[in-house]
């Protein structure tokens, strides 16, 4: 219970953090930075929003995760431009990103393995390479995206970097980062499936998530 107030109370200090900049944001007629907080700000609640839309309970680890991540790519990296001032920035949140990711895919295809509904049984180097692969299969769904998006509408999303002004060089490291992420988590997916007594924080996400969501592990 204390941990979860503790990431109650982190959530809504960096919540009330970009309220105060859109605030200051609109008081200097900078409607677009103003604007993009507010969406922002809205991301923030999607966790709530679908843990009480869909009935899933998220462990607070992983909500206050996904916000932070949030809170470090939208509000620090696009509008105090923190991508151009840090260049490991963006490196830094693509190995968040794989992580994240892989979490979600090895949760995702360790629900199928577990619930009585599905009559399927995988092996734990199969799940463990299914998250890997999930999530390096959205890393690359999103470089393609940030292509798109350049190309397009002329935007800036494929950085200059390590002197390459092309965004190739950046969207390669962000695969290879998004990667290392993803193999961590497969690992540490692998073991806890191997020994569920293990007790690393994946793990101890995982004992929560499957705690706070019965039904679906139930045999």
């Amino acid at each position: 219970m204390r941990i979860r107030v503790t990431h109650q109370r982190i959530t809504i200090a960096l919540q009330l953090i970009l309220l105060a900049e859109a605030v200051f944001a609109i008081w200097g007629q900078r409607w677009i930075p103003a604007f993009l907080t507010a969406m922002i700000i809205a991301i923030t609640f999607f966790p709530v929003l679908f843990e009480r839309r869909f009935r899933i309970h998220i462990p607070p680890e992983l909500q206050l995760a996904a916000i932070a991540f949030v809170f470090a790519s939208l509000f620090l990296g696009e509008i105090r431009d923190y991508y151009t001032r840090f260049w490991w920035w963006d490196m830094a949140l693509h190995t968040m990103s794989g992580f994240l990711l892989g979490i979600l895919g090895f949760l995702l295809v360790h629900i199928m393995n577990e619930t009585e509904k599905i009559h399927v049984h995988m092996k734990p180097g199969f799940v463990a390479f299914f998250a890997f692969m999930f999530a390096l299969g959205v890393g690359a769904l999103w470089e393609m995206l940030e292509f798109t998006m350049d190309s397009v509408f002329g935007m800036n999303m494929q950085k200059p970097m390590l002197g390459d002004p092309s965004g190739l060089t950046d969207t390669m490291w962000d695969l290879v980062v998004d990667a290392l992420g993803a193999l961590v988590i497969s690992f540490l997916g692998w073991r806890y499936i191997k020994n569920p007594d293990g007790r690393s924080f994946l793990e101890r996400w995982i004992d929560s998530f499957i705690e706070r969501n019965p039904r679906f592990f139930r045999r």
